[in-house]
């Protein structure tokens, strides 16, 4: 498809605007931002060496740009294009910091035998594609929105309202790493502080796999589930009463497991069915294998949809329970509640009519998804929101798994979010706060 294919619905002024943000749009520079990314480590809770990166590379390309430390060792990044103050703010936002560590001593042996290339903070080139830890998922999606926000400085565009590009520590679902003090450096929490900072817009647009314009998506609560049993000796296990905990641990695992499907079918909904997994475990002593312990701990997350509260979950996961023949309890501990932006807001019909002139047909909703973004702290706050991004590569010299998903990005691909970014965002903070009110894009 042509780039005038792709400025379809646009009026001559916003499609001039668009393409003359394009003209700074190359793969080369797109190449240099992700691998710069890929090679600076940003594991959850040490993401402010990348941060102070990308807030010095968009102020040296014209994005006055700002360091937002969480503490000495965490920080977000943020660059505001201002506008006159008539029109509506955007913010295009992704999270920066890796689901693994990329290194031996906290990736094995869970990641598996060995750390490959791939899951290594180092970026490797292979023609169209860039191979690293994180290299699509996040800092793919993050070097989009650096480009983005680079070309339309670079274009001038006379924007009526301001244009915001941040960049959130914390953004995978996980708690604290077995290092440093704070215990909060996930789940969000560097787009929450972000917001409560007062880096705030009228609407959003968040850059995360899948080529197409989301406006929902699950949430996540988290059990701990405690299997009771019978602490005893090996040696006595044919005279004593004998319950081991880490035997009935893997019934109830299975029971869950079976259950989870179950779940799904019954919470589909929208574009999203969530999931479920028991993830890990946890019981007895691994220098002593002659004794049983009296507990077993089994760790869940559970997804929900944005119609599901964390309690109603909880009263059904806890009723899941209580068909399982053993001693179990199970705790709440972590709550993230799903959301959804009205499909008739004007993010939302903004990107849409984006994607269809990338397309050249009718958007494709993607269904069946159960991944959580920082989207839900976008708009659980009130702000309007839609996730677009990139499909998984597919296309490799190697085989696509789960962490090769995540760590390889195409360039090619990379050049057209950017643009439909680009698109969407020059779409919004041109109009004056009355036309994205009630104006068709």
């Amino acid at each position: 498809m042509n780039a005038a294919d792709e400025l379809t619905g646009l009026d001559d002024k916003r499609a001039a605007w668009v393409t003359d943000a394009w003209h700074h749009v190359t793969a080369d520079r797109l190449r240099d931002l992700i691998t710069g990314l890929v090679d600076i480590p940003s594991p959850t809770g040490d993401e402010a060496p990348l941060a102070t990166h990308i807030a010095a590379t968009l102020t040296a390309a014209g994005c006055p740009a700002r360091l937002q430390p969480l503490d000495d060792r965490q920080a977000n990044a943020w660059a505001r294009l201002s506008g006159d103050g008539t029109g509506p703010d955007l913010m295009l936002y992704a999270p920066i910091d890796t689901l693994t560590v990329g290194e031996e001593s906290e990736d094995l042996p869970w990641i598996g035998p060995e750390l490959r290339d791939d899951m290594r903070p180092r970026a490797t080139v292979h023609d169209d594609l860039v191979v690293g830890l994180g290299a699509s998922n996040p800092k793919g999606h993050a070097a989009c929105v650096m480009m983005a926000a680079e070309a339309i400085a670079l274009a001038g565009i006379p924007l009526t309202g301001d244009l915001v590009a941040a960049f959130g520590a914390g953004g995978m679902p996980t708690n604290a790493r077995p290092v440093g003090t704070r215990r909060n450096t996930g789940q969000g929490v560097g787009c929450s502080f972000l917001l409560e900072q007062g880096v705030w817009t009228d609407y959003a647009v968040i850059a995360k796999p899948g080529w197409t314009v989301s406006w929902d998506e699950v949430g996540l609560v988290w059990f701990e589930v405690t299997v009771h049993g019978t602490h005893t000796y090996v040696g006595s296990r044919h005279r004593l009463p004998y319950d081991n905990a880490v035997a009935r641990a893997g019934e109830v695992a299975r029971h869950l497991e079976e259950w989870f499907v179950e779940y799904a079918d019954r919470h589909t909904a929208g574009t999203v069915a969530p999931q479920g997994i028991v993830s890990s475990i946890r019981g007895g002593w691994p220098r002593m294998a002659a004794v049983t312990p009296a507990a077993c701990t089994l760790m869940v997350d559970l997804r929900i949809g944005p119609d599901t509260t964390p309690m109603q979950a909880k009263r059904e996961f806890l009723a899941a329970l209580d068909k399982v023949p053993a001693d179990v309890t199970a705790e709440l501990v972590l709550a993230i509640p799903g959301t959804r932006t009205d499909p008739e807001s004007w993010i939302c019909r903004s990107a849409t009519a984006g994607w269809e002139a990338f397309e050249g047909r009718a958007h494709e909703v993607i269904r069946g998804n159960s991944g959580a973004t920082d989207a839900n702290i976008l708009r659980g706050r009130g702000i309007p929101t839609v996730r677009v991004g990139m499909p998984k590569v597919t296309d490799a010299l190697f085989d696509v798994d789960f962490a090769r998903g995540m760590n390889t990005v195409s360039v090619r691909a990379m050049e057209r979010l950017t643009r439909h970014l680009i698109r969407t965002a020059v779409d919004t903070v041109t109009r004056s706060r009355a036309d994205v009110e009630g104006a068709t894009p």
